[in-house]
């Protein structure tokens, strides 16, 4: 005989007809227990599903429009319905309002939402909040780079040759150019020019070299205000400025000098006859080592930024680091393709070195000299003339050479272009950061040099540079 479920059941349970309700009850302890036995009830081993019919929504004004309406006029039923309406939408949103059932099966729509977030993340760059996903990046606004320079300044003679380094800018703030045969030096604090004296007389060449030989290379020392010079006659000259003195003049080269690297009081020169010369200005001798290696001219020469390596890039598709204790490259990398003249050491991570290749190579290659790996390759798309880090931010600059000329700043380790500039109508081949980090200068083959403002400061991004004062103009620097 069927036996009803209500029978068997409490009405407030919606269980299974086959499934029988039997309560569950402990047996009493063996041995007297000294505290009070608490009652026994009964523990059911189902959970609690409710019934959708068994629900009352017209007690919250929700259920079925037509059971809610038959049992009232008209005007009361215009008013309950709009009351639900305004009720669904405030509770389940506007899907419920319009028809839709408030639970229901369906794919979650993924919600791009920007946060407010100011910490900059490990990758840098603005970023979004997936909605149901953990990943969070900073809505970040990209910093503004002026597309055009400050500055520019006239640099008749300055030569088209992608072998030879003719700018540096010193600590101190001063811009040394060479021009033909004669050096230059500009101020940027006061943006004037002023010259070398020559045997007590100031003049407007500066470090006159003569009809015969011409400036390939400029290098001011790390600190103080030594400035070297090479020559097209294999000599490396060293004046200080603060005195307008030519200090000595060295020799060992038999071609001419086109690199420059300073580490300390210790002067590295590189030149077209395949060797590189270790110089302490504070010896007698013209040179303390000769590093041999390369199997044609050195253009390129690099001290880390702890003076313990030394790399070289030359016009033999090579790039060698050296440490002090050798005369021969303790590292050696062939995967360019054209002449290495490009070349930085980063100052945010040891052992980070980036080069770059010629017109047949066109790539900016990233090497840990820690691990001797090579880390990765970007093809720039045109000759890689100069590489320099920025000391405030995670970043690189890259000038270029055939054939777009460009100016390009990187995001490192990303290396997605935060900013292109152009300007230059020849070859990039010159370039220098101010010692505040902020300022680059540009110098190429159409006889001019132009500042802009590419770097944030240490303290703040959004700080501008203060020699980025001037006004835009063009100023002759001879």
């Amino acid at each position: 005989m069927a036996t009803s479920s209500s029978s068997l059941h409490p009405p407030h349970l919606n269980l299974p007809p086959t499934m029988s309700l039997s309560p569950l009850t402990f047996p009493p302890p063996s041995t007297p227990s000294p505290y009070p036995t608490p009652p026994s009830r009964p523990i059911y081993s189902d959970r609690f599903i409710p019934l959708r019919s068994a629900s009352n929504f017209a007690l919250f004004g929700i259920g079925d429009e037509k059971s809610l309406s038959s049992s009232q006029s008209p005007e009361e039923a215009a008013r309950g319905a709009a009351y639900r309406a305004a009720l669904r939408r405030a509770l389940f949103g506007e899907s419920a309002v319009k028809g839709g059932r408030i639970f229901r099966f369906m794919t979650e729509t993924r919600r791009v939402i920007l946060t407010p977030w100011p910490k900059e993340m490990e990758s840098g760059g603005g970023g979004t909040v997936v909605a149901g996903t953990s990943s969070v990046s900073p809505a970040k606004t990209p910093r503004k780079i002026a597309r055009s320079p400050y500055k520019v300044l006239d640099a008749p003679a300055l030569q088209d040759d992608f072998y030879l380094n003719l700018v540096d800018w010193s600590s101190h703030n001063v811009l040394s150019v060479g021009l033909g045969n004669c050096v230059y030096l500009w101020n940027a604090s006061s943006s004037k020019v002023f010259m070398i004296k020559i045997f007590s007389v100031q003049v407007t060449k500066l470090c006159d070299l003569g009809m015969d030989d011409s400036v390939c290379s400029v290098g001011w020392a790390q600190r103080g205000t030594y400035l070297a010079v090479g020559t097209n006659e294999g000599k490396v000259q060293i004046w200080d400025a603060s005195r307008c003195k030519r200090v000595r003049t060295m020799e060992g080269h038999r071609l001419r000098v086109g690199a420059l690297a300073w580490s300390s009081s210790v002067l590295s020169s590189g030149s077209r006859d395949k060797n590189i010369l270790l110089r302490d200005i504070r010896a007698q001798d013209d040179y303390i080592s000769k590093l041999n290696g390369h199997k044609s001219e050195v253009c390129g020469l690099k001290w880390s930024y702890d003076n313990r390596e030394l790399a070289s890039g030359g016009n033999d598709n090579r790039l060698f680091v050296w440490n002090q204790n050798s005369t021969q490259p303790m590292l050696k990398y062939c995967e360019h393709t054209a002449a290495v003249k490009a070349i930085a050491w980063s100052p945010h991570v040891h052992g980070l070195l980036v080069s770059g290749g010629g017109t047949a190579d066109r790539c900016i290659r990233f090497w840990n000299t820690t691990t001797n790996t090579h880390l990765s390759c970007m093809d720039t798309g045109s000759q890689v003339c100069n590489l320099a880090w920025s000391g405030n931010v995670n970043e690189l600059v890259s000038t270029h050479g055939y054939s777009q000329n460009q100016i390009i700043v990187w995001k490192y380790p990303t290396m997605s272009k935060l900013a292109t500039l152009t300007g230059h109508t020849y070859r990039v081949l010159y370039l220098a950061i101010s010692p505040d980090g902020q300022t680059i200068v540009t110098g190429a083959g159409d006889e001019t040099l132009r500042f802009w403002n590419v770097f944030p400061s240490p303290k703040s991004q959004n700080t501008g540079s203060q020699f980025g004062a001037f006004s835009h103009g063009r100023s002759q620097i001879r």
